[in-house]
C-alpha cells in the first residue's frame, strides 16, 4: 500500500494499530508515510492525529508525536494482552480435552494393497491417491518417509 501512496495523498485508517503489529512498526510506518512519502494520515478514532489538517508549527508536530507514541504503546500492550488471553484460552480448552484442527481422515481399507502397488513401482503416487479417493499430498503423508505406512 505504501508504494501506491504519493506526496500529499491522504491515508485514512480506522485506528492507529492498523499501521503495525507492535510499537516500533507503528512508529516506523508513520515516519515513512509522513516523512519519506510525505503523505497525510487521518486516524478516524483519534482526530488529534490527523496530519492533513495540521499546520507546520513545532507545537502541533510535538503534540502529534507524543500522542502517537502513547497510542502506539497502548496498542502494543493491548495486542500483548490479547495474545496472552488467547494462549490461556487454548490451554484451558486443551485441559478440558477439546481437540483443535480438523479430524484425521479415516484411512481406507485398500490403503495397504495400493501402497504395495506404489512401493513396487506398478503405479504412481498420483494414481495411488486417485484409487484411494484422497489427494496426492495425503497419500504421500500416509506413506511417510521411506515409503512405509505410518500407524
Amino acid at each position: 500500500m505504501i508504494r501506491r501512496l504519493n506526496p500529499n495523498d491522504t491515508l485514512v485508517i480506522k485506528s492507529i494499530d492498523r499501521l503495525g503489529r507492535n510499537y516500533d512498526e507503528i512508529i516506523e510506518q508513520w515516519r515513512i508515510i509522513t516523512k519519506v512519502v510525505e503523505a497525510h494520515i487521518v486516524v478516524l478514532d483519534m482526530p488529534l492525529l490527523n496530519t492533513a489538517q495540521k499546520s507546520d508549527d513545532l507545537t502541533s508536530s510535538f503534540v502529534t508525536d507524543i500522542v502517537l507514541q502513547i497510542l502506539s504503546y497502548v496498542a502494543e500492550v493491548e495486542r500483548s494482552f490479547n495474545r496472552q488471553r488467547q494462549a490461556e484460552g487454548i490451554a484451558a480448552a486443551k485441559a478440558k480435552g477439546i481437540k483443535f484442527g480438523r479430524p484425521l481422515k479415516e484411512r481406507p481399507a485398500l490403503l495397504k494393497s495400493v501402497h504395495e502397488l506404489w512401493r513396487s513401482g506398478e503405479i504412481s503416487a498420483r494414481e495411488a491417491a486417485r484409487r484411494l479417493g484422497v489427494s496426492h499430498p495425503t497419500f504421500l503423508a500416509w506413506a511417510g518417509e521411506g515409503g512405509r505406512i505410518k500407524k
